[in-house]
């Protein structure tokens, strides 16, 4: 009779002598290393196997298909592009108004550049020399363009939500 590294038994087949468990038999102890691991790695102690001695193989992982996106893929990135451009042209407009309020120097290219962006943005309806409102007096110009562009700034954002919703499944 033999003993397994486990210290059980392995029974044998009558006459023939050969395991039927799939643990590796020994005659002694098994010798320690470091750390108490086992001085020789075995792989056949860490193989799983059948009854018979035969080794298991463990399926392949499930790939997952790559598909074409489907319309409603197409349709919510369409939304979210559509959304950021509306985002985008209210933000053009706001810091605009900022840049208006806060008496920006307009020969600096990147000022000039928002303020022509702004102004294009504006639509003839939010603009700052004839626009909704029209105030007169003292900082009149900031008047205008605070009130002006804020007010299309929020047309943009609200008008930009209603398309978000419509493009979006």
């Amino acid at each position: 009779m033999r003993l397994s590294r486990s210290g059980k038994r392995a029974s044998t087949t009558e006459g023939e002598g050969v395991p039927t468990t799939a643990v590796p038999t020994t005659a002694g102890p098994v010798p320690e290393g470091p750390e108490g691991r086992p001085a020789e790695a075995d792989t056949a102690a860490t193989t799983p196997t059948t009854r018979t001695g035969a080794v298991v193989v463990p399926p392949p992982p499930k790939r997952r298909r790559l598909r074409a996106p489907s319309l409603q893929t197409w349709r919510k990135v369409l939304a979210q592009l559509l959304w950021l451009l509306f985002v985008l042209a209210a933000g053009f407009l706001a810091v605009g108004a900022l840049l208006i309020a806060v008496d920006a120097n307009a020969d600096n290219d990147l000022v000039a550049f928002v303020l022509d962006a702004a102004d294009a943005l504006d639509l003839g309806v939010f603009s700052v020399d004839n626009g909704v409102m029209k105030f007169d007096g003292a900082n009149a110009e900031t008047k205008n363009a605070l009130f002006n562009w804020g007010l299309g700034a929020i047309a943009w954002l609200v008008v930009g939500r209603l398309v978000d919703r419509l493009v979006r499944p």
